[in-house]
């Protein structure tokens, strides 16, 4: 049985975790126990639940945490969505950057939630 840290789409979450945590440096001071704390969670939660799925023995517990994972990408999506539209940092380009990862993730998890539930 491989590893979950060979999975290309834990890989993808993780990626996307590191590009959350950057991001949110340059959020504002104020923000730091409400809104970055929240995107922080939900990022991190995102690769943690494909992991502990993939941990599991079987196909329906492993289903139920990606579809926990796709949850918190969609809580994730909408926090940089009204991140960019109250202009919470200069650069909002980095927002949109983010939510196109955040999307290609989702893409991923749909992908294999659908796969694997034949």
């Amino acid at each position: 049985m491989a590893n979950y840290k060979d999975q290309f789409i834990w890989q993808k979450a993780k990626n996307l975790a590191v590009i959350v945590y950057k991001l949110t440096n340059n959020y504002p001071k104020k923000e730091l126990y409400g809104l970055v704390s929240q995107m922080n969670r939900c990022a991190i939660s995102i690769p943690s639940n494909i992991a502990e799925g993939y941990g599991r023995k079987s196909t329906k517990e492993y289903l139920q945490f990606l579809h926990i994972a796709l949850g918190s990408s969609r809580e994730l999506e909408t926090q940089l969505i009204i991140s960019k539209e109250v202009k919470i940092i200069e650069n909002i380009e980095w927002i949109d950057l983010t939510i196109d990862k955040v999307n290609e993730v989702q893409a991923l998890l749909v992908s294999t939630i659908n796969t694997l539930d034949k």
